[in-house]
């Protein structure tokens, strides 16, 4: 409380912060688009996991390009289309969400572009990581060296921007074959399969300090106060219509039906 009020008085913006633990990565997602779209203040959203395993597309993905639609259909794994861009991510109990909502003035010098957020981001996380492996943002990754734990997604209205990331602390190697090669990749991936593309947080940081350091990071930048997950559900807006959503069996079907290595096969 201390900390608080001496950040008040020097000014610093108030982040509301939120701690979720192993919530399903879509009622996050819907939280977040929710308070990106009906309130005015500044979140911080952590989520220590995601109980029910999912695949996360960017609101412009194309699960023919992006997925081996057929093992997904046979395993009967989710695929979500967010609200936000970016890449395709396979998300489980060993992922971290960091989600930062913030009004466009919040920051001062970060105007509300995609590149102005990303490379304040970049700073943020540097503090995080300070003294850990050679971590830096390599085109719009967070990467140690040239191995990427950290993607990224964005979006960004007239009056505020939200930048979400997900976080690899450990990922299981059977479910990167979910995954295609996408068409438009980093330059430093250099062609690598997932494997040799992507490394585990746990190898250079303990969970919870990771999640410490974090917090410690964004108190930097403002006056950080716990906020209440029930309160937020019931004084948003009641009718509000999320633009994520689940993709429908019938879409996936779909999806596979167009894939040269589907053809003539039944999932």
């Amino acid at each position: 409380m201390a900390i608080q009020q001496h950040a008040r008085k020097l000014g610093l913006p108030l982040m509301n912060l939120v701690r979720l633990n192993g919530t399903p990565i879509l009622k996050q997602l819907y939280l977040e688009e929710k308070l990106l779209r009906t309130s005015s203040d500044n979140w911080c959203i952590i989520n220590d996991g995601a109980d029910t395993p999912a695949i996360v597309m960017g609101i412009s993905g194309k699960p023919s390009e992006l997925l081996k639609v057929g093992s997904i259909l046979r395993e009967q794994v989710p695929v979500i289309r967010r609200f936000t861009g970016g890449g395709t991510v396979v998300v489980d109990n060993g992922t971290i969400f960091v989600t930062l909502i913030c009004n466009k003035d919040a920051v001062p010098g970060v105007q509300p572009y995609p590149r102005s957020v990303m490379y304040w981001s970049g700073l943020l996380y540097n503090e995080v990581f300070r003294g850990t492996g050679d971590f830096q943002l390599l085109e719009n990754d967070y990467v140690f060296g040239d191995r990427k734990f950290g993607g990224n997604a964005q979006s960004i209205t007239k009056n505020r921007w939200i930048h979400h990331t997900s976080f690899l602390w450990d990922y299981k190697v059977g479910n990167m074959a979910y995954l295609k090669q996408p068409a438009r990749a980093p330059k430093y991936r250099l062609a690598r399969d997932h494997t040799k593309f992507i490394c585990r947080m746990k190898d250079y940081m303990p969970r919870s300090v990771f999640i410490e350091n974090t917090i410690e990071a964004i108190e930097t930048y403002f006056s950080v106060q716990p906020a209440n997950l029930e309160a937020i559900d019931t004084s948003s807006e009641a009718n509000f219509v999320h633009s994520t959503r689940l993709l429908t069996k019938q879409e996936l079907e779909e999806a596979c039906e167009s894939q040269p290595e589907n053809i003539g096969v039944n999932v």
